[in-house]
């Protein structure tokens, strides 16, 4: 087969979206006995076991195709899973649990150009179960499944390892990571990026290079939000800046108070004025000093608008002259009738009575 030339580095972001839609394939390798670090993909071409993977091969792997897919792993926080036989991709079909072999630290990926082997190596924790059968020779190859491009062969990403004795993959595990990673064309990725711009605020055009200097600046902007945040809750106040609870609210109590008694002592003038000129009628006081405290405004409006009842003035306060009118005594109820009759004013008719003293 003839040779193809490296592939160029894809930029992260297409990098991802290529990765939701590409092609999954699978290959095996000698597991390491005695060894921590374990090759997980060899350096250069390399294709499936006896051409099990028909064709879909060959892939690519470099020290760039490396660095890219060490990047990729590194930025997740969950280990790389090594499973039994590819149970995670069958587990969907047969319905039996997928439990570990063992763990790949995506930290520890290393790309190793020297030596008789070289590619690209993780270091590995295996399970009890899984060291047993490893020292019983029960086990021998690992065969990592990963995403490629389709048109180079590069690898993509590392998706998770399988602890296999057969090499070659047959064709319930194609299916199965055919039904499990391939199904989402990539178009829809592509719909999905579009989302994710606009879920930003930012046009369909723009670059990855904008695109992740405007989440940056979001974090950024998120940090120091989050920091001024805890430095207040942290911070004393400032005595010159705050006045405690208890003295607003003693304050607004004295205010409310104060405006109380200003509006009874309002109501009670606007009350007795109206008495006297007959605007106000004794079975109407109770109901005026209710309405003054209430409601200064209102009862200023209602006695505005009443008439004085010629008959009614100066009957309504008993007989007696609201303290700071300006009244010169007391009329009775005679009195004032006798002021009536003969069409004297009360001032005349006191002013008659200081004289007959």
């Amino acid at each position: 087969m003839a040779a193809r030339s490296a592939p160029r580095p894809l930029p992260r972001v297409a990098a991802l979206a290529a990765a939701v839609a590409a092609p999954v394939a699978a290959c095996a390798l000698a597991v390491r006995r005695g060894e921590s670090m374990q090759r997980l993909f060899p350096a250069g071409r390399f294709d499936a076991p006896r051409g099990a993977m028909r064709g879909a091969g060959p892939w690519f792997m470099d020290a760039g195709i490396a660095a890219q897919v060490i990047a990729r792993a590194a930025s997740r926080s969950t280990r790389i899973p090594i499973d039994y036989e590819h149970q995670i991709l069958m587990s969907a079909e047969n319905g039996q649990p997928a439990p570990a072999a063992g763990w790949v630290d995506p930290k520890t990926l290393v790309w190793r150009e020297d030596g008789d082997e070289p590619g690209l190596y993780g270091e590995v924790k295996w399970t009890a179960r899984a060291t047993a059968l490893l020292d019983a020779d029960e086990y021998a190859y690992l065969s990592p499944v990963f995403p490629y491009d389709g048109e180079t062969g590069a690898v993509l990403d590392l998706l998770h390892v399988a602890l296999t004795n057969t090499p070659a993959i047959d064709e319930p595990i194609l299916a199965a990571m055919s039904a499990r990673y391939t199904t989402t064309p990539k178009e829809d990725s592509m719909e999905l990026l579009k989302k994710l711009l606009a879920a930003l605020g930012l046009p369909e055009a723009t670059s990855e290079a904008d695109a992740l200097a405007g989440v940056a600046a979001l974090k950024t902007k998120a940090d120091g939000a989050q920091a001024e945040i805890a430095a207040l809750k942290g911070a004393a106040p400032d005595p010159a800046k705050f006045v405690p609870i208890e003295a607003v609210q003693g304050l607004q109590s004295q205010l409310a108070a104060l405006a109380g008694r200003i509006n009874d002592d309002e109501a009670g003038r606007l009350i007795d004025a109206a008495m006297v000129d007959g605007r106000l009628t004794e079975d109407l006081r109770e109901w005026a000093v209710s309405l003054g405290k209430s409601n200064v405004a209102a009862l200023k409006e209602y006695i505005a608008k009443a008439q004085p009842i010629a008959a009614l003035k100066g009957m309504q306060t008993q007989d007696k002259q609201p303290s700071g009118t300006g009244g010169q005594g007391s009329l009775s109820a005679a009195e004032l009738g006798v002021c009536k009759a003969l069409g004297l004013r009360p001032e005349e008719y006191v002013k008659g009575k200081e004289v007959a003293k």
